[in-house]
C-alpha cells in the first residue's frame, strides 16, 4: 500500500491554540491551491480520482472541491487529528503547567484535557492504515496524524516521551507512507 497524504492548508486565527478537533476555517484560495496540487499530482502519476479526508473543514474543504471536479470523496473520521478534549481550541498558555507536566510524565498514556491518549490515537491511525487497499491512496489530513502514521510505518511506534515527537509537517506538504504498519501498535519505552 502507498498512501500519499497532504497536510491541510494553514487555518486562520489559530496562532498559539491547541488545535486538534477544533474545526478551524481556511482561506478558500488555499483550499483551491491544495486541490489543484493534488489533481496535478494524480494526473501526472495516473492515479485514480479518489480522495480521503478528515471531516474537519481544513481538510474536507479540499475533498469538497475535488468532488465538484468529478472525484470520489470519502470523509473518514479516523483521519481526524488527535482529540485534546477540554484543551482543544484553548490557548496553550491557558493550559496549566501541572496538566502539561502530567502529560509529559506519561506521554503515551495520559489523555490531555480528558480527550484521547497518544496510545489510543496511534491505535486509531493504525486501524485505518490496515484497511487500505494495495493500490495507491490519496488523502488530506493533519500534522499529528501524519507523524503518527510515519512512526508506525517506520516500525518505531508510540513515543514514550514528548521530546521524541517529530516536528510538524509543513502545511500543504505531501508525505508518502509505503506500507501499512504491523498490529498491535508498539509502545517505545
Amino acid at each position: 500500500m502507498t498512501l500519499y497524504i497532504w497536510r491541510h492548508p494553514k487555518p486562520v486565527r489559530v496562532q498559539g491554540i491547541c488545535l486538534g478537533r477544533t474545526d478551524a476555517p481556511v482561506d478558500p484560495r488555499k483550499l483551491r491551491r491544495l486541490a489543484n496540487q493534488i489533481q496535478k499530482f494524480a494526473r501526472r502519476h495516473r492515479l485514480p480520482k479518489v480522495v480521503y479526508t478528515s471531516p474537519l473543514q481544513r481538510a474536507a474543504g479540499v475533498g469538497r472541491l475535488l468532488a465538484r471536479r468529478g472525484w470520489r470523496w470519502h470523509r473518514v473520521p479516523e483521519l481526524q487529528e488527535m482529540d485534546f478534549g477540554d484543551w482543544d481550541g484553548r490557548l496553550w498558555a491557558e493550559i496549566s503547567r501541572q496538566e502539561m507536566d502530567a502529560w509529559c510524565a506519561d506521554f503515551a498514556g495520559y489523555a490531555p484535557g480528558g480527550g484521547e491518549t497518544v496510545q489510543a490515537f496511534f491505535a486509531r491511525v493504525n486501524r485505518w492504515l490496515s484497511t487500505l487497499p494495495g493500490e495507491p491512496v490519496l488523502a488530506v489530513g493533519h500534522a499529528g496524524w501524519m507523524n503518527a502514521a510515519r512512526l508506525l510505518a517506520s516500525g518505531l511506534g508510540v513515543p514514550a516521551n514528548a521530546a521524541d515527537w517529530p516536528p510538524a509537517v509543513a502545511y500543504r506538504a505531501r508525505v508518502v507512507i509505503e506500507a501499512a504498519p504491523a498490529s498491535p501498535v508498539p509502545h517505545r519505552p
